[in-house]
């Protein structure tokens, strides 16, 4: 054990890296978990792959630039960026032998059983080759090139995660020497190449075909040598708000600079030569421990394509649909539902139809005169957009706070944002040295009565496509108090107004971290008064120091803590005379858990709040976010009650362990397993079926019984 490490057990906090990692650890083990359907596990180690491949581009990319910096400032955990790294770079070595692991001697072997077959070069039939010829011949040669590497050794720009050859050519002449050429891989073809066969799905990589035909590219030459390799780009650039003028024009200049960045990893298939290796990471400037030598297909990601091979739906999830809320009439306009009460969704179990609804309501409603909403993340496709352009058209006021730092959405947003200004929406690009992350949907419309605000606020991204995927909370509402909390809110970030103070929701950066220190420390104070105390969170990912503390605090006054945090946890729960009352579970499930939701005691007088905001550093300090507190009766006891059956997941959940790793949760002897997702699903079918025989007609036209 390194000094690093033992500073590292002895912190009163877990390094936020380390806990990153082993929640795509908990990621790998849903691939593992043969209770889930084959192409699900499939899937969780392609998802695996994605996230270890993004982990690189920021996190990883992010301490290559301090420690090439020489920056020595500790992180939670009392580690610089050399510590960090050579951490981290000790983990993801064992997590990649897990992957690959999982993948050859596990997935792939039982996926060949389901007569799913990965067909290798060697092993290819007369009638696989001579569908090859026809494919290689009319369909990749046409479009690939290949890249020499020039006499000086200067290497042409390589595109971040691409698939590439590299092939070694033999001297042409005594006098010559060895010389080096890229091929890349189609990005716009599958990788996974369909092949004629009469008794099971049989497919080829597309790095193979290129393999076997590589001679094409060389008449006349000889290549010794022909590898798979990628490379990982630096994605962690910062935005210079302080000297550009125009944030659109920096965000293009920062993803133009990503191109360029620095190599922060190289994979390469493990059947290369030293000479090989050796050009490489020379021509790449990669040190040893970038360098990740590869026992399979490089990019399990890709593996995700499998998902869609038809007749085989018995290896994945049965459809679950989204179930239509009882509140909500789908007859029935969406500003005479919301008059009639507030309403709050559990997505993906209940549809995120009437926000998409709604929102199109507003757009062609000729009551309707202005509409303001915030941006983060969105569908390619969003109709969400198309409706602000519909409206903007039809003579509403729209603004649209369009965030164009969401990594790796950037270019997505750049354009939607410029094709929402030809149809002149008014579109603000995001708040200079702040992201915005916050989700509020403001449309104002006038009725008998004088001008009546609707609001949405939601805990995930105005996305239909992710809110089938997505465990989040949407709120909507006429309630006037809200009303003047968002529209105040909208206008101080757009206008670049002083800070306002609001009644119902608090804000980040400037209030939101203030506020739930201030419930925690009147839960301490409850607690002392001899009050039952409890404070139940659910969360993405916790790393505030302050947050920490506090939670510490609550812990050592006797306040009862439970946690549910999806990813990072820089908290050390169940340790004696620090946490003892705090209990932290993790929940990697069918649906990724996204929503955000804190709740208080409060001396039994419940106190619940929705946000876009998890207790992160960059939350609290750099983003702007929301924080929502639900008055309403009825939603108040359903978060209650969504929280309750994630604490009582016995299935699914790990529990969070002193040191950072996690143990799975398993029913004991005398208790039934519980599993919270599919628990909250057939709530949601129970509530929509009884709901839909309470409405339906008691006098159904009279059918003769049917004679034989």
């Amino acid at each position: 054990m390194t000094s690093q490490s033992s500073e590292h057990q002895t912190s009163k906090y877990i390094n936020r890296e380390l806990s990153w990692l082993e929640f795509n650890e908990r990621v790998l083990e849903e691939a593992l978990d043969e209770t889930n359907p084959l192409l699900e596990r499939t899937r969780f180690l392609a998802i695996s792959s994605t996230n270890l491949d993004e982990f690189f581009m920021v996190r990883v990319g992010g301490l290559h630039l301090l420690n090439h910096r020489a920056k020595s400032k500790k992180d939670i955990a009392g580690l610089i960026p050399a510590d960090q790294l050579k951490l981290l770079l000790q983990r993801v070595n064992r997590m990649v032998i897990d992957q690959y692991t999982c993948f050859s001697s596990i997935i792939e072997k039982q996926l060949n059983d389901e007569g799913i077959k990965r067909i290798q070069p060697d092993a290819l039939s007369d009638s696989h080759l001579s569908y090859l010829d026809d494919l290689f011949e009319n369909e990749l040669y046409p479009i690939i090139t290949p890249m020499a590497v020039g006499v000086d050794a200067s290497i042409p720009l390589l595109r971040n995660r691409a698939l590439i050859l590299c092939a070694r050519i033999a001297p042409n002449t005594k006098e010559g020497t060895q010389r080096y050429v890229f091929i890349p891989i189609p990005g716009n073809m599958r990788r996974i190449q369909s092949i004629p066969s009469n008794e099971a799905f049989e497919y080829i990589l597309l790095e193979d075909i290129v393999h076997r035909y590589v001679n094409r590219f060389f008449p006349g030459e000889t290549v010794e040598e022909a590898v798979p390799f990628r490379i990982t780009r630096n994605a962690d650039l910062a935005v210079s708000e302080d000297l550009a003028s125009d944030l659109l024009s920096e965000m293009q200049h920062v993803l133009q600079e990503r191109k360029v960045s620095d190599c922060v990893r190289l994979e390469i298939n493990h059947e290369h030569t030293s000479s090989m290796i050796t050009f490489l990471q020379h021509s790449l400037d990669v040190q040893d421990d970038y360098i990740f030598s590869i026992p399979g297909p490089l990019d399990l990601s890709s593996f995700s394509q499998l998902t869609d091979v038809p007749s085989h739906d018995h290896l994945c999830w049965k459809n679950q649909r989204p179930q239509q809320h009882p509140d909500i009439d789908p007859t029935a306009s969406m500003f005479d539902t919301i008059r009639k009460h507030d309403v709050l969704l559990h997505h993906p179990y209940e549809s995120y139809e009437p926000i998409v609804r709604l929102i199109n309501e507003a757009a062609d409603d000729p009551d309707v005169i202005a509409i303001k909403q915030i941006l983060y993340r969105t569908s390619k496709n969003s109709p969400i957009v198309e409706a602000l352009k519909r409206a903007a058209r039809n003579g509403k006021n729209v603004t649209a706070l369009v965030e164009l730092r969401a990594r790796f959405d950037e270019e997505r947003n750049i354009e939607w944002a410029r094709d929402m200004e030809r149809d002149y929406v008014q579109v603000i690009y995001g708040i200079k040295g702040l992201k915005t992350h916050a989700k509020v949907c403001i449309i104002i419309r006038r009725e008998p009565q004088g001008i009546q605000r609707y609001i949405h606020f939601g805990t995930g991204n105005y996305n239909e496509i992710t809110a089938r995927l997505y465990t989040d909370i949407s709120f909507m509402t006429c309630d006037e108090n809200y009303g003047s909390d968002a529209t105040t809110f909208f206008n101080t970030i757009c206008g670049y107004t002083q800070p306002q103070s609001y009644d119902l929701i608090s804000a980040a950066p400037i209030g939101l971290r203030n506020k739930l220190l201030s419930m925690i420390e009147t839960e301490i104070e409850h607690q002392r008064q001899g009050r039952r105390s409890h404070i139940m969170c659910k969360m993405n990912s916790l790393a505030d120091k302050k947050i920490i503390d506090a939670l510490y605090k609550a812990s050592q006054k006797g306040v009862r803590i439970d946690l549910n945090v999806r990813g990072i946890c820089c908290l050390r729960p169940g340790v004696p005379g620090l946490s003892d009352n705090i209990s932290v579970v993790s929940i990697v499930g069918r649906y990724l858990e996204h929503s955000r939701i804190y709740y208080f005691r409060h001396g039994g007088s419940d106190r619940v709040m929705i946000s876009s905001a998890d207790c992160m550093p960059r939350n609290l300090d750099r983003r702007i976010e929301l924080l929502v507190n639900i008055e309403n009766t009825r939603c108040k006891e359903r978060l209650i009650d969504i929280l309750q059956a994630i604490f009582k997941d016995n299935t699914d959940a790990r529990r969070i362990l002193p040191d950072g790793t996690h143990e799975r949760i398993s029913p004991s002897n005398d208790e039934n397993a519980y599993v919270s997702q599919h628990e909250l699903y057939r709530k949601s079918c129970e509530a929509a079926e009884l709901h839909e025989r309470s409405t339906r007609s008691t006098f159904e036209p009279y059918r003769a019984p049917t004679r034989k």
